[in-house]
């Protein structure tokens, strides 16, 4: 078939996808031609012979129960009534490439502004334990006189010649929009009952003379840069450990090279049973372009950004059937992507990360550099030199920058980096039966997962879900209470005063192991009659080695509050049987146990900790028997 068929204006919908997948031709342009209708859930998408193109809008999270703006972003899906390929060099020969015009362009929120928003955020929601990382957009506005069919397609064959290491490059013309982009990281894919995910972070901003092995090393190099994709990957651990009801690993990290700048990424690996509509469900959307913890992400984008986000952030998703019927998935995040309306209004969203170390103009600089593909392609601003991209060499191929990748694995814990499934049916029978209290952080999942292949049961409540109290109490085996963002001394929360008293009684009554993990360990430590208050500056994301309990450990911290212990306080404390590991120069708790209870500031599931697996049978080895002592305060 003919490409200038799709310039007809009366013809029907189109999308034309470069996709990257593994195991497919990277250099084949697929053509998906066919109506498009809305639907209002993702389980009300096709799943069939035909393939069917999805556009999930960011409000679709609302389907999780998460806070988010509802702009009327449609879910919008194209069935496809004819598909065929072309190669890429014959796309590129069949492709208007005529320049496209935008007038009246420039970011709604000007650098200075978004400055001090990136300000705000480190003060009032990474300094106040309402998260690790933000991800925080600003738009790119403007008009395309005219816009129309041709222009689609003339942007996408630019994108396809001018940018490079994109996970899809694609143009999806709806009839009442258009999305033309080049998206370089993996939403969620699922092919065979394997499911990836491909968290990117870490953003090398090439200079003006072109990228050297020199200036990526020294980004390599930068901590800041380090803990940002660390986060990250343990943010999207949490989703993987949902759907992928089998097992996970983590791959890499590796080096995805573009045109204007480069990412380090991990790519997640699991197995799954689940329908491909609820893995995509439950995956919406990457830590990458929201935050963590996510629920509460969603909320701290409400309060900092305009307006909604339309299609920013939200995913495409290919969704079909591979030859022997199996479902399959394949869907990159919107993320370096034009979004044109029938009028020829323009917006490119972007975003930077903002984790503690953040530099509020590097982050300005960033949402310019994550830009410059699309605005390069619009004739915004200048692209790189033709063919320079092509014939530069992959930074990657550099054996120091391979060591300087290798060196950043070695931080990760081993228990993450080889696959284990779940327990087979038929094997013997479990240890135990825990219950772990969620508490507004789905670092819960990556707990199950470490618990689970300790031999326990898990079962994983959230801390408001009816009669969780009275269950937690009654539950004949250990507790588990569960981090989450906020601060643990704010009585005017209601979640921190339910948590608070449910602490209280457990501490007091609970026949069975109790463990607390971050805001479980504080709700804990302040029960002991010890002080939490806020650090100066916040470890969210941050590898430590410690002293635990007489022994050299590597563990990760994501806390904005802790518990301070002075020497009077430790030997109260040691007089009812308390050991408390804490830092010997500010007294900040890393650690308590005592009879029949622990808690620890660190995660022992994330994939900072080194150790967390057997860091978490000693935990759940303290025994329990009669409390020796009552809670600082009684429950009410």
């Amino acid at each position: 078939m003919d490409l200038r068929s799709l310039l007809d204006p009366s013809g029907p919908p189109f999308a034309l996808l470069r996709r990257r997948t593994p195991g497919r031709d990277h250099d084949a342009v697929e053509v998906l031609t066919g109506p498009v209708h809305e639907v209002e859930r993702l389980a009300d998408l096709p799943v069939g012979e035909r393939p069917a193109l999805a556009l999930v809008p960011f409000r679709q999270l609302r389907e999780r129960g998460f806070d988010v703006r509802d702009d009327g972003t449609p879910l919008s899906v194209l069935v496809a009534e004819e598909a065929y390929e072309l190669p890429l060099g014959e796309a590129l020969d069949r492709l208007p490439a005529h320049a496209v015009t935008v007038e009246d362009g420039g970011f709604d929120v000007p650098d200075e502004e978004y400055a001090r928003i990136v300000r705000r955020v480190l003060d009032d929601e990474i300094g106040r334990g309402e998260g690790a990382n933000f991800v925080i957009r600003r738009t790119y506005r403007g008009r395309v006189p005219g816009f129309g069919r041709a222009d689609a397609l003339a942007l996408f064959r630019r994108l396809l010649a001018g940018e490079r290491g994109a996970y899809w490059t694609f143009v999806v013309h709806t009839g009442g929009r258009t999305l033309v982009g080049a998206s370089p990281e993996a939403h969620v894919r699922m092919s065979g009952g394997t499911v990836v995910m491909n968290p990117i972070s870490g953003t090398y901003r090439y200079p003006a003379g072109g990228p050297t092995p020199e200036g990526l090393l020294s980004f390599l190099a930068s901590r800041k840069e380090t803990d940002e994709l660390s986060m990250v990957v343990d943010e999207e651990l949490k989703m993987m450990c949902a759907v992928g009801d089998m097992g996970g690993v983590v791959v890499g990290p590796r080096l995805r090279e573009m045109a204007h700048l480069a990412h380090t990424e991990y790519e997640l690996r699991g197995r799954s049973t689940w329908d491909v509509r609820d893995v995509l469900r439950e995956t919406m959307f990457a830590a990458t372009v929201t935050g963590s913890p996510l629920r509460n992400a969603c909320r701290v984008v409400e309060r900092h950004e305009r307006g909604g986000r339309g299609y920013y952030a939200g995913a495409l998703a290919l969704l079909g059937t591979d030859a022997g019927g199996a479902q399959t998935l394949d869907s990159p995040i919107l993320i370096r992507t034009a979004d044109i309306g029938a009028d020829g209004e323009l917006r490119v969203p972007v975003g930077a990360t903002l984790v503690r170390h953040s530099d509020p103009e590097g982050e300005v600089a960033e949402t310019h550099a994550k830009a410059a593909g699309v605005l390069a392609a619009l004739g915004v601003r200048p692209g790189r030199p033709r063919g320079e991209a092509a014939r530069a060499p992959r930074l990657a191929d550099d054996p120091r920058v391979r060591a300087a990748l290798d060196a950043r694995r070695a931080d990760l814990a081993p228990f993450w980096l080889r696959m284990r499934g779940a327990m087979a049916a038929g094997a013997a029978e479990p240890a135990g039966h825990a219950l772990v209290v969620d508490a507004e952080d789905t670092f819960t999942s990556m707990l199950a997962h470490l618990l689970r292949s300790t031999g326990l049961e898990v079962t994983v409540r959230r801390y408001d879900e009816p009669g969780l109290r009275g269950a937690a109490l009654e539950h004949p085996g250990p507790v588990v209470l569960g981090p989450g963002p906020g601060d643990p001394g704010d009585g005017g929360d209601p979640r921190m005063r339910l948590l608070r008293d449910l602490a209280a009684r457990l501490l007091g009554t609970h026949p069975h192991p109790l463990l607390g993990v971050c805001l479980g360990h504080e709700l804990l430590a302040a029960e002991l009659g010890l002080p939490v208050v806020r650090k100066r500056v916040p470890l969210q994301g941050a590898q430590l080695d410690v002293d635990l309990f007489g022994a050299r450990e590597r563990v990760g911290f994501y806390n904005s509050f802790t518990a301070r212990c002075d020497d009077a306080a430790a030997a109260r404390l040691a007089g009812r049987g308390v050991e408390v590991s804490r830092d010997p120069l500010t007294g900040e708790v890393h650690a308590l146990r005592g009879d029949g209870f622990a808690g620890v500031q660190f995660h022992p599931e994330s994939v900072l900790t080194l150790n967390g697996i057997a860091l978490l049978r000693g935990l759940l080895r303290q025994p329990a028997g009669t409390r020796t002592f009552s809670p600082r305060r009684p429950s009410a």
